[in-house]
């Protein structure tokens, strides 16, 4: 069954009732609703997406050019209420997708009775 839309629906009961003013007027309300919902949804993913933006550069900055850092290190050096390692970890991965920052597996010794670990490292391209 192939799914159809409300805005497909109400232009179809528009269509089908097309001697009912009352009908036609109400589609078309409803349809004009549709229209403005889909306006600010759209508005609001722009917004999101330049808030990441915002967030990418900072962790851009953060970055060593010297020598590779774990990601917990980066994470630390930016201040922010809403800064987590896992919205860091998503930037560094789509820096990396845009040749900005490379990456490598880096061992972390463990201590007495505690295993080495492999956690993943970046620097930034001079």
């Amino acid at each position: 069954m192939e799914k159809i839309t409300k805005k497909e629906m109400f232009n179809t009961i528009k269509a089908l009732l097309a001697d009912n003013d009352s009908v036609v007027a109400f589609c078309d309300n409803e349809i004009s609703l549709l229209e403005k919902k889909a306006a600010k949804a759209k508005e609001a993913a722009a917004k999101k997406r330049a808030e990441g933006d915002e967030l990418t550069d900072v962790v851009l900055s953060a970055v060593s050019t010297e020598e590779f850092e774990p990601i917990a290190v980066i994470a630390a050096k930016i201040e922010g209420p809403d800064v987590t390692v896992a919205k860091v970890t998503y930037r560094l991965t789509q820096l990396v997708k845009a040749g900005k920052v490379e990456k490598t597996e880096m061992t972390i010794p463990g201590g007495e009775g505690v295993k080495a670990r492999k956690v993943m490292a970046y620097k930034a391209f001079a």
